[in-house]
């Protein structure tokens, strides 16, 4: 069923929620080539989101505002029968991750941003590497590449106001009726206050392999094991999000269950704007326990690229072709701030 707008303000609040998750959309765009033509590069898409969200040399060029933690990831076993990737067997496998909130301003105030972001790599003892970058929305906006494309025109800032023109994203909602799910979750979402009781998701799935070389389509998420608690009305500290996650991680580590959800026939297994029934199948993978932090952009995760097709043996990508695209993107974005770290001696 599709949700209604409710007014401009509403179509701004989703339009700033969807604009943030896809403010490098238009890089997955233009660096798979299927948009705009060959004068349109990753190069231009992210000089253009610059402008507009402003230059900052040696930072991501979206969830700029982040720190690193480290920890390990326990298996259940529960998903061993589903891949043969080692994560899901091994006792406890080393793990480096990044929280963030959305948006290329790493001065920005941890609260102003509705998009958190949780990006882990788990580093089994066979030598292989799995890294996901994960966000609390669980579905995006859009199926499609010109889809991402269209929200990126909708959502540019106008200059007198500085934010986007709600008559265009209210007119790009219309006419992009596959946001209905995202819709929905934008306007339930109530944010809670920490990185620590947030669920993070997938949204694009992938294909887990079996010993059989059987295929499984799933998604995940990482469910937290700390209560909610509802973010609070007025927040004046820029950096209350990390100082909350800093004093939590004093007392004692942070769980997390993994949790794979698993497609049945029908599901829209290669479009990250469709959820899938809530009755599928799910399996608790095991636990993900962060101990520490490392500091804000200064630990290990600093020079990762955290490129979801970085997967181990057993766990193989869709064929979403958003999620095709988006590793060279994120390929475009590493390669820029490592040359601007090295340029002004910066090491954000």
């Amino acid at each position: 069923m599709k949700a209604p707008l409710h007014g401009l303000p509403k179509a701004l609040r989703l339009g700033g929620i969807g604009a943030t998750l896809l403010a490098l959309g238009g890089a997955f765009a233009y660096a798979a080539g299927w948009v705009g033509g060959p004068a349109l590069t990753p190069q231009r898409i992210i000089d253009t989101f610059e402008a507009q969200a402003g230059h900052h040399p040696g930072y991501r060029k979206n969830h700029a505002k982040g720190l690193c933690v480290s920890g390990y990831f326990q298996a259940s076993g529960q998903a061993a029968a589903l891949s043969t990737a080692r994560v899901f067997s091994q006792a406890r496998v080393p793990v480096i991750g990044r929280f963030a909130i959305g948006g290329a301003n790493p001065f920005a105030p941890d609260t102003s941003v509705p998009v958190r972001s949780l990006a882990l790599q788990l580093s089994s003892d066979d030598g292989q590497v799995w890294r996901t970058g994960m966000n609390n929305p669980p579905v995006l906006a859009v199926s499609t590449i010109e889809g991402f494309y269209d929200q990126v025109l909708a959502s540019a800032p106008d200059p007198a106001t500085r934010k986007p023109d709600p008559a265009k994203l209210q007119a790009f909602f219309a006419a992009h009726p596959e946001s209905a799910a995202f819709r929905q979750w934008a306007a339930n979402y109530k944010p809670s206050d920490s990185f620590a009781n947030t669920q993070y998701h997938s949204i694009n799935a992938f294909r887990l392999i079996d010993a059989q070389g059987a295929e499984h389509p799933v998604r995940w998420q990482l469910e937290p094991q700390a209560a909610f608690t509802p973010l609070p009305g007025q927040v004046d500290d820029k950096q209350f999000l990390q100082h909350d996650l800093q004093q939590r991680l004093a007392q004692g580590p942070l769980r997390w269950t993994l949790r794979l959800t698993l497609a049945e026939p029908g599901d829209a297994v290669d479009d990250p704007a469709r959820p899938w029934p809530s009755e599928r199948r799910s399996v608790d993978a095991g636990t993900l326990v962060l101990e520490k932090v490392d500091g804000p952009e200064q630990g290990a995760c600093r020079d990762l690229n955290f490129d979801p097709l970085i997967l181990p043996s057993g766990i193989r990508p869709s064929a979403d072709p958003i999620l095709a695209a988006r590793s060279t993107a994120y390929s475009e974005s590493f390669n820029r701030r490592s040359r601007e770290s090295l340029q002004t001696g910066a090491r954000p």
